[in-house]
């Protein structure tokens, strides 16, 4: 199949912008797909060409399959790529492009499915050899069989929803009298975010890190893996700060074979194509447990990219076009370390509520090692609509130290005017013995912002 020659990007914020721009590296047109809230974003005027799909609630615009489509056709567009987020895990969007003779820059509508429900796909991965977490088999009928459960499994325990993600619809339970209350809350958030009330139990692992690996398969069968990424500092199950390779991993070198060949088998098991997530929960003693499957790319992609010099987004569009992935495992090697920074506008001091606003002053950090992908710009106004992520600061170097210190001096020279911002708590974050000694799991965060508050009162 010839490459492309015109492809609409289903998606707003950096990660458009960043595929406008490889879509132009390689002489592709792009078509920008907006909000009337974003009729002079950077992701549009970054396009070839853009599209009005509807006023600013996102269930009006960019989740409004209908104008997207139409959108693609009027523009003459041959592919749609959905960027992460929004309808980029849609099984049916993602039929529904295929239905209109369209490609979906992604996996099968099949493996989107396939590993959409959560309680599947552990069964899936248990069947391909992968670890799981101890758990319930399947969704929970009822509270009676949920109590049953999880006392076999022994507190604490996680209830989690069958169709979620991101964290959404997750709740740790540490006693018995607490597990109807947070079954009900995870049901309610399930149904309400995913149309899917079911929920299913898993063992909570105390302390546990998140580590997740990058996965690439063509139309042939041919999968490699680019490495692992730690994503444990995290924030009520959101990531804040990811790096590549995992100190936990370098530190124990010995796991990252069983990590990467569980991945591949995973995606391997669902006929996987496309970019691709693994992700694990590690506990303090090493042992690894497949949790989900992200089929997608990721907001942290690029500390991939940093370590291995792959283009993500540029063999998403070859895998797209049916063209083979050439890569092979010995081409992919890990070079020195890097570290992703989420910059949102928000106050961390009032529990990081949203601060939207209207951006005065921008002057994104450059120099060596320095990459800063975002969506806005001078006069550019961060709306209530959208996540208030506003940039992606990712540092590379020869090492974790340096990457880390060139993190911090890069956050330091980044000067953004009229709009409060997570930046210094971000530094401060870095600049931890915590951080810096890699010592942290996926509650450390939550900790260390309770114990500070607790501090200051």
């Amino acid at each position: 199949m010839a490459a492309f020659r015109k492809v609409l990007i289903a998606n707003r914020g950096e990660i458009a912008c960043r595929i406008a721009t490889v879509l132009r590296q390689r002489g592709i047109a792009s078509v920008a797909v907006c909000s009337e809230a974003d009729a002079d974003a950077r992701h549009v005027r970054l396009a070839d060409e853009h599209v009005l799909i509807g006023p600013p609630p996102v269930a009006q615009s960019y989740l409004n399959q209908d104008a997207i489509l139409e959108a693609a056709r009027a523009t003459g567009a041959e592919a749609i790529h959905p960027g992460y987020g929004l309808l980029s895990e849609n099984i049916g969007f993602a039929r529904r492009v295929a239905e209109a003779g369209l490609v979906f820059i992604g996996p099968t509508p099949e493996a989107i499915e396939a590993m959409g429900d959560k309680a599947r796909a552990r069964e899936t991965a248990r069947a391909a050899g992968c670890p799981v977490v101890p758990g319930s088999d399947g969704p929970v009928e009822d509270d009676a069989e949920a109590d049953r459960i999880a006392e076999a499994l022994g507190y604490p325990v996680l209830v989690k929803a069958a169709g979620g993600g991101g964290g959404i619809g997750m709740a740790i339970v540490e006693q018995p009298d607490k597990l109807a209350r947070a079954l009900t809350s995870c049901r309610d958030r399930g149904r309400s975010s995913f149309g899917n009330a079911a929920v299913y139990l898993e063992k909570y692992i105390e302390r546990p890190r998140h580590i997740e690996v990058q996965v690439l398969f063509d139309h042939f069968g041919h999968g490699v893996h680019l490495f692992e990424r730690e994503c444990s500092v995290q924030r009520r199950h959101q990531k804040v700060i990811e790096e590549a390779p995992s100190p936990f991993v370098v530190a124990h070198p010995e796991m990252r074979e069983g990590l990467t060949r569980a991945a591949l088998a995973a995606a391997s098991a669902i006929g996987y194509r496309n970019a691709g997530t693994v992700e694990f929960v590690v506990g303090q003693d090493g042992r690894f447990y497949f949790i989900e499957m992200n089929t997608r790319l990721q907001v942290e992609h690029a500390v991939t990219e940093a370590i291995t010099g792959v283009d993500l987004i540029g063999w998403q569009l070859d895998i797209a076009a049916g063209l083979p992935l050439t890569l092979q495992q010995a081409d992919v090697t890990c070079n020195g370390a890097a570290i992703e920074c989420r910059i949102y506008a928000e106050d961390p001091e009032k529990s990081f509520v949203p601060k939207p606003g209207r951006i005065a002053a921008f002057e994104p950090p450059t120099g060596e090692g320095v990459r800063f992908d975002t969506g806005v710009g001078p006069d550019t106004d961060v709306t209530p609509y959208y996540d208030p992520m506003i940039a992606k600061l990712v540092t590379h170097a020869g090492d974790r130290a340096e990457a880390t210190t060139r993190a911090i001096d890069a956050l330091e020279r980044f000067r953004i005017d009229g709009l409060t911002t997570n930046r210094a708590f971000l530094q401060t974050i870095l600049a931890t013995d915590t951080f810096r000694q890699a010592d942290y799991d996926t509650g450390w965060l939550e900790r260390y912002v309770k114990a500070a508050r607790k501090a200051q009162a």
